[in-house]
């Protein structure tokens, strides 16, 4: 696929680790954590848009945002975005099983092509492949990591009732990131 535009990317330290973020044309195409590769022919430049990626994102990892407002392209197979797709539907602080997810798509059998999918998604956190969890509740494949993904799935959970010592109920200070 030959690209007229001009693709920008961009880093940003968090206590997760360096999240890397690209835009074309004020249009999220990727996210990368750690050490993935970005876009090839992206230019390193912080837009105004990359700023406004960053800030959503810096405020979701401190439990400030539950969902993005933001233009997203995927690239990917058809089956790849109906899967990408059908990830933007998991709402905030719920999760699903890849076989929960094949079903959605029409595919019941594609549990690990689903898996696959997720694996590819390119813009990880946002298109929330951290909420596919196996069918019996555990955590499985996750390109950041199980640890990481763990800790996603951490600050979706709602805050608990912590009891006060003198019968009152406050609530627990908010993990922060």
């Amino acid at each position: 696929m030959i690209r007229k535009t001009m693709i920008h990317k961009t880093f940003l330290d968090t206590a997760i680790g360096r999240i890397g973020i690209a835009e074309e044309d004020q249009v999220l195409t990727h996210l990368f954590l750690h050490d993935k590769k970005s876009p090839a022919d992206a230019v390193e430049k912080g837009t105004p848009f990359l700023r406004e990626v960053a800030k959503q994102i810096k405020e979701y990892l401190h439990g400030k945002r539950k969902g993005f407002d933001l233009p997203l392209k995927l690239y990917g197979t058809d089956f790849q975005r109906s899967v990408w797709k059908a990830l933007l539907t998991i709402p905030y602080g719920e999760t699903r099983s890849y076989g929960e997810i094949a079903e959605q798509i029409g595919n019941p059998k594609a549990c690990r092509a689903v898996g696959m999918a997720n694996h590819w998604n390119p813009i990880a956190i946002i298109v929330p492949c951290h909420r596919v969890i196996g069918a019996d509740g555990s955590l499985t494949g996750f390109g950041g990591g199980l640890t990481l993904k763990q800790h996603l799935l951490d600050i979706e959970k709602p805050p608990t009732r912590v009891p006060h010592r003198r019968g009152r109920e406050r609530q627990p200070i908010p993990y922060m990131v």
